[in-house]
């Protein structure tokens, strides 16, 4: 049997070859950043970040004896880092020692390697407004569970947010974390005063918070408002359990509860002053539940505060990064762990404003308001009964 050939390509006028050659060169970036970011995590969780602020400007020996790791393998981190611009040369390289003539240069042994304090905070500091740390440990968690989203596909059906594991978890809840610690506070001081008062007056006010993920939501009102008692949920028992470790290690667990539910079958005692469903509706199959159950939940006159995504109202394609970025979100986590719990609605990471409007009045709020906050990702939705 004579093998059949490949069919030759179609022939590729001047625009199309410039089309390529952009994609290519584009791919090829997104490979070189994703290569980085793993190099990023190596640094994290071996520790080797954090060596080189408590110790200084390490060489490859000295890195490798505080941070318990091979030489070579130090050594060759080092210089890989500092050629991504992510650690410098603490001395000229091959110029760290004095040489006598003739003798031969100073080999990588010898230099000394700094990480700067913008770049240590942005590593190590979780709770920084320009913390990155969650974004290799993202990247590397959608990786993980890419086989089991790609077999979803065909058959249509979903991916348990469980599924996802440990770094989906964490690198959600410190992508969010800085926010909540942050931006908490000044959002319902500025944009929500009547819910500001009620929350540092007498009797203690009491919150729901749906879908509390890992805790930082909770821990942030926690901290914004010291007379609160909070009543914390989700649907996920791994993230009730970091939430209930991160609010003790953050000191207000006395304050806030923690238990597993399902908010469209709420098992709570309220009225509340104020609930909130942080960054979470669009992953719900059931909004529209989850809304009404929190609306016969609100204390007269008290407002349920969402925040969800800052996407464009109508598609748009090419889309602006924050918009790609949410769109691959989608793609990878939210739509297939919304159709993991039902598939009545399926809004995935682009939830427009028209739509979660729509959710409200059929959940039977009478009124919304889109708050005027400024934010690069999140818009904040103000529903009243």
């Amino acid at each position: 049997m004579t093998p059949t050939s490949t069919p030759p390509g179609p022939v590729l006028n001047a625009e199309d070859t410039m089309q390529r050659d952009a994609l290519s060169e584009r791919m090829f970036m997104s490979l070189l950043n994703g290569i980085e970011m793993l190099t990023i995590q190596m640094g994290i969780e071996l520790g080797l970040y954090a060596a080189l602020v408590n110790n200084g400007p390490c060489t490859s020996s000295q890195l490798s004896e505080k941070a318990g790791i091979h030489e070579r393998y130090a050594r060759e981190w080092l210089e890989q880092q500092a050629a991504a611009n992510i650690l410098v040369v603490d001395q000229p390289v091959d110029q760290t020692v004095t040489q006598e003539k003739n003798a031969a240069p100073a080999d990588g042994k010898t230099r000394a390697y700094l990480l700067p304090a913008g770049h240590a905070e942005a590593l190590l500091d979780p709770d920084s407004a320009g913390a990155m740390v969650a974004a290799p440990t993202a990247l590397i968690g959608l990786a993980k569970v890419l086989p089991t989203v790609i077999k979803a596909y065909p058959s249509g059906e979903g991916v348990p947010f469980a599924d996802y594991g440990q770094l989906i978890r964490h690198g959600i809840g410190n992508f969010n974390r800085p926010e909540f610690v942050h931006g908490t506070q000044k959002w319902i001081r500025e944009f929500l005063p009547d819910v500001n008062t009620r929350l540092h007056a007498a009797p203690s006010a009491k919150v729901l918070d749906i879908a509390c993920g890992t805790g930082w939501s909770s821990i942030g009102l926690a901290r914004a408002f010291p007379e609160i008692t909070i009543d914390s949920i989700d649907l996920d028992e791994a993230s009730i359990t970091d939430a209930r470790r991160n609010a003790a290690a953050a000191g207000v667990l006395d304050r806030l509860s923690f238990s597993v539910q399902d908010a469209t079958a709420l098992e709570v005692s309220g009225p509340y002053d104020l609930i909130c469903i942080f960054k979470a509706l669009h992953d719900m199959a059931h909004p529209v539940e989850t809304l009404r159950n929190a609306r016969l939940l609100l204390q007269k006159g008290a407002p349920l505060l969402v925040v969800d995504e800052q996407v464009c109202d109508t598609f748009t394609a090419p889309a602006d990064p924050v918009e790609r970025f949410l769109y691959g979100w989608s793609v990878l986590h939210c739509l297939p762990a919304t159709r993991a719990e039902g598939t009545e609605v399926e809004a995935g990471t682009i939830l427009r404003s028209h739509t979660l409007l729509e959710y409200a009045e059929e959940a039977g709020f009478s009124k919304v308001d889109i708050l005027p906050i400024e934010h690069d990702f999140w818009r904040f939705y103000r529903l009243n009964p």
